[in-house]
């Protein structure tokens, strides 16, 4: 979700609609990379694509305010447990940028893209679980327990492929006992060459189903 592919110069244009917050939680035009928590990987990810996507299908009236707080590699188990992963205290950190979300907006929605680093046979074994415990505490923090979850298939073209259909499998399920979480597609997105993470065009093209998925929502 932190997003590693290149940014290029049209995903760096603001709209006065589309807000987001810098490493000191101040507000600021959203713009790519919205990730700021490891300065030596940031790239393209999907928000501001969703954004943009979004901000076209709603009234005037409505500004959007994206909160980023993925941090790169991390686990499902990592989240459960608050670890430190890059520097970044992760279930900490979510709680204080959802304190900053409440203070100028209502919380609409979680876009969730994760499970690379939970493809082993280990952690496959416990990650519906894991899953759905970490959509309940967060849920719990933001104080609603019906909160819409939008959740991104892992991509096809891992050379682990096998481990990534199981996660893929476990997240399908995951979604079929919740009728607020909802998913998107991904296996026809292309990796940026490294078998691991989308490229410019998929990360786009994520953030538009995203939003294309929350719209269907809302009618």
């Amino acid at each position: 979700m932190a997003g590693r592919a290149f940014v290029e110069p049209a995903d760096t244009v603001p709209n006065k609609r589309i807000l987001s917050i810098n490493k000191n939680g101040e507000l600021i035009y959203a713009k790519e990379p919205l990730h700021f928590y490891e300065p030596s990987m940031t790239g393209l990810d999907c928000g501001v694509s969703f954004s943009r996507t979004l901000i076209s299908n709603i009234p005037d009236s409505i500004t959007i305010l994206i909160i980023p707080t993925a941090v790169g590699g991390s686990s499902v188990g990592q989240w459960l447990g608050d670890s430190t992963h890059r520097n970044v205290k992760l279930l900490s950190n979510f709680k204080s940028k959802v304190d900053i979300a409440k203070s100028y907006a209502s919380i609409k929605g979680i876009l969730w893209h994760q499970g690379e680093n939970d493809a082993n046979p280990n952690d496959i074994a416990k990650y519906k679980l894991n899953l759905s415990s970490l959509f309940d505490v967060f849920r719990t923090i933001i104080g609603n327990k019906n909160l819409p979850i939008f959740i991104g298939l892992l991509g096809s073209y891992s050379t682990d492929s096998s481990n990534w259909k199981l996660i893929n499998e476990k997240i399908n399920e995951v979604a079929k006992n919740d009728s607020n979480i909802f998913i998107i597609s991904t296996l026809d997105l292309k990796d940026k060459g490294d078998k691991v993470h989308f490229n410019s065009d998929g990360q786009r093209k994520m953030g538009e189903r995203f939003a294309s998925k929350y719209i269907s929502t809302l009618k």
